[in-house]
């Protein structure tokens, strides 16, 4: 089986974000292989954010039964998230609000007085 490697946007899996983070939950920083996405919530206007971490004996130790808050950090930064049940696959979900450990399609950058799309 391949690594998987990070990537942004569309790919094989359709995730927004896949590969490699660390889940910081109290003292422990646990490295972990994931895939996220996300989107706006048309009611209340707020980005969620979701997502699968691939089994891990030393998340298991750090998570114990899940349902934990906790930080997830990428290379392009981190967010609170909350750490919820393994799945069948054994893969903890997660999830978050706000601004995601991930680009998106609103991080754009307005320089020299050119306006952002609409």
């Amino acid at each position: 089986m391949a690594p998987i490697t990070e990537s942004v946007g569309s790919g094989p899996s359709e995730a927004d974000f896949e590969g490699p983070a660390f889940v910081l939950l109290d003292d422990a920083e646990v490295p972990v292989t994931i895939a996220l996405h996300g989107m706006v919530q048309p009611i209340d206007g707020v980005f969620r954010w979701y997502g699968r971490i691939q089994p891990s004996a030393e998340l298991d130790a750090a998570i114990g039964t899940g349902n934990r808050p906790g930080r997830l950090r990428t290379s392009f930064g981190s967010a609170d998230a909350v750490f919820g049940d393994r799945d069948f696959w054994d893969r903890y979900r997660v999830t978050g609000n706000s601004r995601p450990p991930f680009p998106t399609p609103f991080d754009s950058t307005v320089t020299d007085n050119t306006e952002a799309p609409r």
